[in-house]
């Protein structure tokens, strides 16, 4: 398990992290959201220790994470770090390498990993001639050709067209199926919500919510759609917050100990109901009420 406590960073004036706290368990895909300049990037630095913090700490398996364990994580930066003129599986190769994983051993990943992600034609190739998106794929194949127990990777599906997406969603899942953590960031929150076991949101350097996507959405009242009566039937309603109305459909939240057949009574009472029934707020959603109070107007970042 993959503990951050307590993390702070700052740079000159500027606060990057305060009290960053949240773990990644065994076999777990774990989304790391915010917006641009959140501190995503800072922390998983400060995983990668190409950053030390101003305090906190960062564990695996109760242990603080040395030089030797941070050879055993799989990073794919948001940046690219991969040398253009290398080809691709030299250049996977001497990665491995680099890790401690013996040659052959190393060139056999390079052919499997390649050819999992759709680049074995591509294996001569150098990297500056590869397409953004088949350069994604070689970052992946550098983050795992030494068998990594820790994946860490920045923005992952970066440049990726649905089909190679959907193979890197895949690899990620085989990953995490053999125990592997695995922390992404990704600014694609409906990908985010479909793949990922847990989510944790960052917003102006803090953590303001983790947990599942359905225990983030039970961190909120309870919300229903109710479509019929005409706008306004709900808007003096104790225990009823309205939160939208489009044409005939009204949005409502409910107070803790609200009862959702008082609603159902009152919008009866109101007029004809065609519709009624609870509403699922998607990742999106969830994560706009999340930072709304971090940042300046309620403006998401």
């Amino acid at each position: 398990m993959l503990a951050i406590d307590g993390l702070a960073k700052r740079f000159g004036t500027a606060t990057a992290l305060q009290d960053v706290t949240f773990v990644v368990r065994p076999g777990e895909l774990f989304g790391f959201v915010g917006g641009n300049g959140a501190g995503k990037t800072t922390t998983m630095r400060i995983v990668l220790g190409v950053l030390e913090p101003d305090a906190g700490s960062v564990s695996w398996q109760g242990s603080p994470v040395d030089a030797a364990m941070r050879r055993r994580i799989g990073y794919l930066p948001e940046e690219r770090g991969l040398y253009p003129k290398m080809r691709v599986t030299e250049q996977l190769v001497y990665l491995g390498r680099l890790h401690g994983v013996r040659r052959a051993a190393a060139i056999a990943a390079a052919d499997r990993w390649t050819d999992r992600l759709g680049l074995a034609a591509r294996r001569g190739d150098e990297v500056q001639k590869l397409s953004l998106g088949n350069q994604q794929r070689v970052q992946l194949c550098a983050a795992l050709v030494h068998d990594p127990d820790l994946l860490v990777l920045d923005e992952p599906f970066s440049g990726l067209d649905p089909t190679a997406v959907d193979t890197m969603s895949d690899v990620l899942r085989e990953q995490a199926a053999t125990g592997t953590p695995v922390i992404f960031s990704s600014h694609q929150l409906e990908l985010v919500e479909r793949l990922c076991d847990r989510v944790g949101i960052i917003s102006a350097g803090r953590m303001v919510a983790v947990g599942s996507v359905e225990e983030l959405r039970s961190a909120g009242g309870d919300r229903y759609d109710v479509v019929g009566p005409p706008p306004g039937w709900a808007d003096r309603l104790p225990g009823v917050t309205v939160l939208d109305t489009t044409g005939d459909r009204t949005r409502v939240e409910l107070a803790t100990g609200a009862d959702d057949q008082d609603l159902l009574a009152a919008a009866l009472a109101a007029g004809p109901v065609r519709a009624f029934g609870p509403y699922r707020p998607p990742l999106t959603e969830l994560y706009r009420d999340a930072v709304a109070d971090r940042v300046p107007g309620g403006a998401t970042e």
